[in-house]
């Protein structure tokens, strides 16, 4: 079983914010494959279904970003997923709007919902899916960047990006990333992104 989590905020309060936007692209997994209802579990909203003939279980943590962690490792001990099988889609500052990147292990790079899995039961060797949304410039402005909303500029490129990661997804349960990542972007091209970030990679 693979276990595939969008990190985010829960609430209407957040649903738009740009740290929500790894929900937004679960979201959209969960209904290009037509998994099943979402259900709360694991102090999360869950929903299974399969991907090319994969099982899957995707999750969105309810316990707010910070401690994304308790429902991430709860999930992975009771299903006994080893970390290669967890994915967590989430919102990159240090990708412009539009770019994607798949990595595994490494850092938290200050994103607190990554830090807090890293250190849960799962560890810091999960899978990544890096969603970019621009930084604001200076580090100050980054918890009120993350906690804004897109702008209705943004919503072309924002759906079109979640829309990409559902499509490409069976090479995403075959542990494909790099063809998974080139797929996204063919799919979703980041120079179609309306908005540029002052930083990239």
């Amino acid at each position: 079983m693979l276990l595939i989590v969008g990190l985010g905020n829960p609430g209407p309060k957040y649903a738009k914010n740009r740290h929500n936007i790894g929900f937004m692209a679960v979201d959209e997994i969960a209904r290009f494959h037509r998994f099943g209802p979402w259900k709360k579990r694991f102090q999360a909203e869950c929903a299974e279904g399969e991907i090319a003939g994969v099982k899957c279980l995707a999750m969105k943590p309810q316990t707010f970003m910070n401690e994304s962690g308790r429902a991430v490792g709860e999930a992975a001990q009771f299903f006994k997923i080893p970390p290669a099988d967890v994915i967590v889609f989430y919102d990159e500052i240090d990708l412009a709007p539009g770019r994607f990147r798949m990595k595994t292990g490494g850092g938290a790079a200050g994103h607190n919902g990554i830090r807090s899995i890293a250190a849960s039961p799962v560890g810091s060797e999960f899978r990544r899916a890096r969603m970019g949304v621009g930084h604001p410039g200076q580090k100050e402005l980054v918890q009120g960047h993350v906690l804004s909303d897109f702008h209705k500029v943004d919503a072309q490129w924002v759906e079109a990006l979640a829309r990409a990661c559902a499509d490409a997804a069976a090479l995403l349960v075959t542990g494909e990333d790099e063809k998974y990542q080139a797929e996204v972007l063919r799919l979703a091209p980041a120079d179609k992104a309306n908005v540029r970030g002052p930083r990239d990679e």
